[in-house]
């Protein structure tokens, strides 16, 4: 009798133990699968970014490269490469096809260059000595298909946003007329915006006109003079 005692005593603990252990074993397997399971979000690169709590200059510029840019030169501003082209949908990959932005485009279409160029990166920005003149040719040449058609703060914002994903600013640096040639960019000459080439042609049309017109008097002039000699030979 002692001895059937003794072992119900060893054998029920026992046997209670294995069953909490067998429990928690099970809810801990359960939680890891649960965990194993949960999947990743996969980041949507061609979706609006989001502003933090407060917003910098180059954050806006951010959004407003996302919107007008970024379709053109990609997400990252590494240009229209066959890596970004693959997160379009599928009838969307091929840009230069006729009927897309080929040489036949859609109804209020436009045709786009073969190669369209990265903004981030070594050499990206290189050719532009500071950020007024990178201002100045993005406003003169940008939407692709519609220049100067944005408003100066949102050119001004792009311009914050491509020096800050370049390293040429902080992210807290205002970019605007005041301080915009200050900012270096890289050691080249000005680039010549579209405006600025027509400023200058008419500026030769009209050195030749007052050339021209000089000529002209000073040959009304020597025909006056002559017939005056003519007169007082006479």
């Amino acid at each position: 009798m002692y001895k059937r005692t003794l072992l119900q005593l060893i054998l029920l603990p026992s046997g209670i133990a294995l069953l909490l252990a067998g429990l928690f074993f099970q809810l801990g397997y359960a939680g890891t699968n649960t965990l194993q399971s949960t999947p990743v979000p996969t980041q949507d690169r061609l979706a609006e970014p989001t502003l933090p709590a407060t917003p910098s200059q180059a954050d806006y510029g951010a959004q407003a490269y996302w919107l007008y840019c970024s379709p053109c030169h990609g997400d990252r501003a590494q240009g229209l490469t066959d890596e970004f082209r693959q997160l379009y949908p599928e009838e969307d990959r091929n840009c230069w096809n006729s009927h897309c932005h080929g040489d036949v485009t859609y109804e209020n279409g436009f045709k786009i260059p073969t190669a369209v160029p990265q903004l981030v990166g070594s050499g990206s920005l290189a050719k532009f000595p500071n950020a007024a003149n990178l201002y100045g040719y993005i406003h003169a040449t940008m939407p692709f298909q519609k220049p100067n058609s944005l408003t100066d703060e949102e050119y001004y914002q792009i311009v914050a946003f491509l020096l800050r994903q370049n390293g040429l600013i902080d992210g807290q640096t205002q970019v605007d007329a005041s301080n915009a040639a200050q900012i270096v960019v890289s050691r080249a000459t000005p680039v010549v915006t579209p405006q600025q080439s027509e400023v200058q042609e008419g500026s030769d049309f009209l050195g030749w006109i007052i050339i021209l017109g000089s000529l002209s008097v000073l040959f009304i002039v020597l025909v006056i003079l002559k017939k005056t000699k003519n007169t007082t030979t006479i």
